[in-house]
């Protein structure tokens, strides 16, 4: 039995979406707004519903691989990390910050997460350039 490749699924409802890159490509900013109707504020957390990291880590990755921001065709190698530093909230906006720099193997991208409250994470993700080729 031969089971076709399935089209990218997500937790996330948001429309991330790339505001400014620069020039040269290796900066961009984008923004998602978490609406309370976001599907994994179902059960969880039902009486106080905050937004889960892996939620946040899939804003910025769908960020970064976006046509419209990422300077070269690049495949996610690896998140190499992650941390979490304030709660993102139904109502909130994400604001994301991300910064490229160029490596042996294809690309490093470090990004910020933050709402009007602040810093919510830093992110530190890996890309491998798109079938090998540069």
């Amino acid at each position: 039995m031969t089971t076709a490749p399935s089209a990218h699924v997500s937790p996330v409802a948001a429309d991330v979406r790339v505001e400014t890159r620069t020039e040269e490509g290796l900066a961009a900013t984008a923004r998602a707004d978490v609406l309370e109707a976001e599907p994994v504020f179902t059960g969880h957390y039902p009486d106080f519903p905050i937004f889960p990291g892996v939620c946040v880590l899939e804003c910025v990755q769908r960020a970064a691989t976006n046509g419209s921001a990422a300077p070269d065709p690049t495949e996610l190698a690896a998140v190499e990390s992650a941390r979490f530093a304030g709660a993102v909230y139904p109502g909130d906006t994400l604001s994301l910050s991300l910064k490229w720099r160029r490596t042996d193997g294809g690309l490093r991208c470090d990004a910020t997460a933050a709402t009007e409250r602040g810093r919510a994470a830093t992110v530190r993700l890996r890309f491998e350039y798109a079938g090998g080729a540069r």
